[in-house]
C-alpha cells in the first residue's frame, strides 16, 4: 500500500527537503504541498491524504490550529497528523497531543525516523520515541489536567489494563504482544477496546488518560 502524505512548511527549501526525502521511499507519495495552514487544512480535506505532516510555525493558522481542524476532539472522521518542527518545547508538543495529533518530530530526526513515523501514522500506531513519550506523558501528567479524569464508560479488565500501561510506555503492538505472550491479533482487539471504554481515539489518547488517571503509579501493567 502507498501511504499518500501531505506536507505544510512555510520554508520552500525545507518543504521541498521533506517531499523530497519521502518521494524517494518505494511506498509513499507525497500528493500535496502547502505554505500555509489554512490551506493545509483545504487540501487535506480535499486531498484526505493518510499522513498529514505539519510544521508548527506557520502563516494564516499555524501547525497546531491546523490540526485541530483535521484532528480535534469535534472532527467527525479525523485524519492522522505527525507535527514536524525545529523546536523542542514542551508547550508545543502538549498543544499538538491535545489538537489531536498522533506523534511530534524535530527536524533534525533523519529520513530514517521520518519514514518510520510516517508508516506508523498510517497504522494508527506510536510516533514518538519511547523514552521521550514517557517524559512528556510525565511531565504534562504532573501539571494536573484542566478537568477531572473522565472515568471509563465500563471497567477495564486485567489484561486491558496491562495493554493500557505498555501503550503508555510507548510500546508497539508487536512490543506488547511479545511482552504479554498474547497474538498481535488480540493486541488490537484490546487497543479498540480501551478505546471504547475509555472515550479515546488513538494511542497517545490511550497514553494521555493513563497518566492523567494514575493508572501507571497504581501498578498496572505490572503483573
Amino acid at each position: 500500500m502507498t501511504i499518500r502524505v501531505l506536507v505544510a512548511d512555510d520554508q520552500e527549501l525545507v518543504r521541498s527537503g521533506l517531499a523530497m526525502i519521502l518521494n524517494a521511499q518505494p511506498d509513499i507519495e507525497v500528493v500535496g504541498e502547502a505554505a500555509d495552514g489554512r490551506r493545509a487544512v483545504e487540501l487535506a480535506r480535499r486531498l484526505r491524504p493518510d499522513v498529514c505532516l505539519f510544521d508548527i510555525r506557520m502563516p494564516g493558522i499555524d501547525g497546531i490550529e491546523a490540526t485541530r481542524a483535521l484532528a480535534g476532539p469535534a472532527v467527525a472522521d479525523p485524519l492522522a497528523v505527525v507535527v514536524i518542527t525545529t523546536f523542542d518545547l514542551d508547550e508545543y508538543v502538549y498543544a499538538a497531543l491535545r489538537a489531536g495529533a498522533l506523534g511530534f518530530l524535530l527536524k533534525d530526526a533523519g529520513p530514517a525516523l521520518l519514514t518510520q513515523a510516517l508508516h506508523a501514522a498510517a497504522n494508527g500506531d506510536a510516533l514518538i520515541a519511547p523514552s521521550v513519550t514517557t517524559r512528556l506523558l510525565r511531565t504534562f501528567a504532573s501539571a494536573g489536567p484542566a478537568l477531572p479524569p473522565r472515568q471509563p464508560f465500563e471497567a477495564l479488565t486485567g489484561r486491558e489494563e496491562q495493554v493500557l500501561a505498555a501503550v503508555a510506555r510507548g510500546r508497539t503492538n508487536s512490543e506488547i504482544a511479545d511482552e504479554l505472550h498474547i497474538t498481535l491479533s488480540t493486541v488490537k482487539s484490546h487497543i479498540a477496546s480501551v478505546m471504547a471504554k475509555i472515550g479515546a481515539r488513538n494511542r497517545v489518547e490511550i497514553a494521555m488518560w493513563a497518566y492523567e488517571t494514575d493508572r501507571l503509579k497504581q501498578g498496572f501493567g505490572g503483573r
